[in-house]
């Protein structure tokens, strides 16, 4: 592999990872509140990417605002989640309440399916689709503002999270739910706050990647497993933790397929990334096992 590739399949490790890890931090956010793992998670990322093109191509919106309202509806779609299959079942085991999500993940796929179209879109890129030359390798513009996005979600989901009241709940609910809520902290409403917020990101990473990737109904599925891995990575410990695992994973994938590896192709890709998990979940069994008692 020459320097320039090796350079080319790095940006483009790192786009993949940046949308891996803003599907982790969604699920780091909703699993510290709850204790729930958001299988839906993925859902909110297509249903964005798909509004965002339907907006601005269909009905001509401008592309800023047709991203702002597909990000709206995204975080709209979450809360309506949380209030409808999650809050009504919240004395449920935890067993279950990861099943509802599975659920709500199929039913919002099936509604998006049917009154959104079955076909891949792409929506318009941000900057165009000029290629930015850098040591001979060519980069797409849309790599950068996916990358530049992430980072900057990430910054200023930490400083909300240790500077602002809300922010400060959210994490005390992580620490000592029972605590907190002797403080008078609603319980709920920081759950609520949760679904939203993790929807919000997920819309985020919607908006950005569908102009590269294209984007489908059924794709959420595999954007979330690929979120959820890098979380474990993290641990669902910290969503920065999240955003570096979802990089990890995207870089390794990336370089993968770079690498002469004979008859592998880059369909294995795929492979690769549950090969992770299940190393993962070999390796930190125990651990998540101790993780989910004290919880």
């Amino acid at each position: 592999m020459s320097a320039d590739q090796f350079i080319q399949y790095l940006v483009d490790g790192l786009s993949k990872g940046s949308i891996y890890g803003l599907v982790g931090l969604g699920f780091t956010i909703i699993y510290a509140v709850t204790r729930i793992i958001n299988f839906a998670q993925g859902e909110f990322v297509m249903l964005a990417g798909m509004l965002s093109f339907l907006l601005a191509i269909t009905h001509g919106l401008p592309l800023p605002l047709a991203a702002i309202i597909s990000i709206l509806a995204a975080a709209a779609t979450g809360g309506i989640m949380y209030l409808l299959a999650i809050r009504t079942a919240r004395r449920a085991s935890v067993v279950s309440l990861i099943i509802i999500t599975i659920g709500a993940a199929i039913f919002i796929r099936g509604i998006a399916g049917e009154q959104l179209g079955k076909d891949a879109i792409r929506p318009p890129y941000f900057t165009g689709k000029e290629p930015i030359t850098f040591l001979d390798a060519n980069i797409h513009p849309q790599d950068l503002w996916i990358i530049g996005n992430t980072i900057a979600v990430t910054i200023l989901i930490h400083l909300f999270l240790s500077r602002t009241m809300i922010g400060k709940a959210l994490t005390a609910s992580a620490v000592n739910p029972r605590a907190e809520s002797l403080m008078g902290i609603n319980i709920k409403a920081m759950a609520l706050f949760a679904f939203i917020f993790a929807a919000t990101i997920g819309g985020i990473g919607g908006v950005v990647m569908a102009p590269r990737t294209m984007m489908a109904y059924n794709m959420g599925v595999l954007v979330g497993l690929k979120g959820f891995i890098a979380a474990s990575i993290g641990g669902f410990s910290s969503p920065v933790a999240a955003v570096i695992g979802g990089m990890i994973l995207g870089i390794v994938e990336s370089l993968a397929v770079g690498v002469d590896w004979g008859p592998f192709t880059s369909s294995y890709k795929d492979v690769i990334a549950i090969s992770v998990l299940l190393l993962i979940l070999l390796i930190r069994s125990g651990k998540l096992a101790e993780e989910e008692r004290t919880g």
